[in-house]
């Protein structure tokens, strides 16, 4: 089984937002994504920035076979997390209130507070996998007014800070969930898959995966231990590190798109890779990209031998 995650960046159909292409690029850009996952051929994929059911419905149309949709509900930008398989996707539950202990997080100097995800994620069950789909608060800090730039270095210090801890509450309300269907003898087979806008060190990136240790590459990786049942997995170190990288942000290359997976999965994972055309570097104004066909991030997908004892 071949699981993975892309941002499909802003899909939108021509008319239907700031952030749509003109129907020459629209045609480009499914065109664009459409090869790049029929090359990768995964059964179960985890999409975000979907601005529309339709617009996912026209991509799924330039598929080979048949392919089933479970989307979330959008955020205030109209965009969405989801899921396509190419099985019918079962279990279906969004998954966006913070928990209870956490209590509200502001996100702005007017003192504004929010208590649930900004984008709702989504879990499916596909082949006999819990699929969690997530798109995390961007680094790309916005203000007030539509603004993407600060009045000053004051302004910009403070709306980093409000990102920051919405992004780690939003991680918090994953692993919650993750924390759910981990319960028991942690047999299940999980994977939370997503754009996390953080690499694999940062601390947002890091509450996700529950209990510190075992890590892919370290001595007690192969040394079971109670926090097995708990874990999650990154398999970031398992992608060639040439290839290691999802996004170019200012001419740097980072890896912000990730698959964490649980005890079950890790050890039937037989390979891991990225794919897709190199992208163009971004810059903090995401509307700057309308009309350029393609996504601005690259597909993580890993091989899953699920057969495997």
């Amino acid at each position: 089984m071949r699981i993975g995650t892309w941002n499909l960046e802003n899909l939108f159909r021509p008319g239907e937002s700031d952030a749509s292409p003109t129907p020459e690029v629209y045609d480009a850009k499914l065109a664009s994504l459409a090869r790049t996952i029929t090359l990768l051929a995964p059964d179960a994929l985890a999409v975000q920035e979907v601005g529309s059911p339709g617009a996912l419905d026209d991509l799924v149309d330039r598929l080979d076979g048949p392919w089933h949709v479970a989307l979330a509900g959008p955020d205030d930008r109209g965009i969405r997390v989801g899921v396509v398989a190419t099985s019918a996707p079962e279990s279906v539950e969004q998954v966006s209130e913070f928990p209870a202990r956490l209590g509200p997080v502001r996100v702005a100097d007017d003192g504004a507070t929010i208590t649930a995800m900004g984008r709702p994620a989504l879990r499916a069950r596909v082949g006999g996998v819990d699929l969690v789909s997530v798109h995390l608060k961007s680094k790309l800090l916005s203000y007030p007014d539509g603004r993407f730039g600060p009045r000053d270095e004051g302004e910009r210090a403070r709306y980093a800070v409000f990102a920051v801890h919405r992004r780690a509450a939003e991680a918090a309300c994953v692993r919650e969930c993750a924390d759910g269907l981990l319960e028991g003898e942690g047999a299940e087979q999980l994977v939370v898959a997503g754009d996390l806008n953080d690499e694999p060190q940062a601390a947002t990136t890091q509450i996700l995966l529950g209990p510190p240790g075992s890590e892919i590459g370290t001595g007690g990786f192969d040394t079971p231990d109670s926090g097995d049942r708990a874990r999650l997995w990154n398999l970031a170190p398992l992608i060639p590190e040439e290839e290691r990288w999802t996004r170019v942000y200012r001419g740097r290359r980072e890896l912000i798109d990730h698959l964490l997976v649980s005890r079950a999965v890790v050890v039937r994972v037989s390979e891991v890779t990225t794919g897709g055309p190199t992208p163009q570097s971004v810059t903090d104004n995401p509307l700057a990209r309308v009309d350029v066909p393609g996504s601005d991030h690259r597909p993580v997908v890993a091989t899953l031998d699920l057969d495997r004892a």
